[in-house]
């Protein structure tokens, strides 16, 4: 697998980020398409369509944020964890989720340094990663 840095780190799926999506996308505008077009023997029908389109989009929509979510926790408690392990604290209160995300690329002896960083510093989860000397490759999340 290619070693992965701040440029690369981002994973595409093009079966769903590029095939699926714009499936549903066309989908939709087919049906606002065939809505607009219908006669009144056929609203019924292009109405139905365009419910289904639109609870197609909601559904993709929730399956991708619902898996965000659940890798999110995982990843603040992985962190969570090192953090632990490596002063015998938990992690400082005034991280944002987006930093605890950027600072999983932090290997253990840049990881502090970073976490002091982003505390006092306020910074955004790609100042985080910009910051990062020595990336720690992350090839789970999708």
């Amino acid at each position: 697998m290619k070693e992965q840095n701040f440029k690369n780190h981002v994973q595409l799926v093009t079966g769903y980020h590029r095939v699926t999506l714009v499936g549903i996308l066309l989908f939709l505008v087919a049906s606002v398409n065939y809505l607009i077009k219908s006669t009144p023997e056929n609203k019924y029908l292009a109405s139905m369509l365009f419910l289904l389109s639109l609870v197609i989009v909601l559904m993709a929509w929730y399956l991708r944020i619902f898996a965000l979510k659940a890798q999110d926790r995982a990843i603040r408690a992985e962190e969570n964890l090192r953090h632990f392990v490596l002063t015998g604290k938990l992690f400082p209160s005034q991280l944002r989720m987006g930093q605890i995300i950027a600072l999983r690329f932090a290997p253990d002896a840049e990881f502090l340094g970073l976490v002091e960083k982003a505390v006092k510093e306020n910074l955004s989860n790609k100042d985080i990663k910009l910051a990062i000397q020595n990336w720690k490759a992350d090839y789970n999340r999708v």
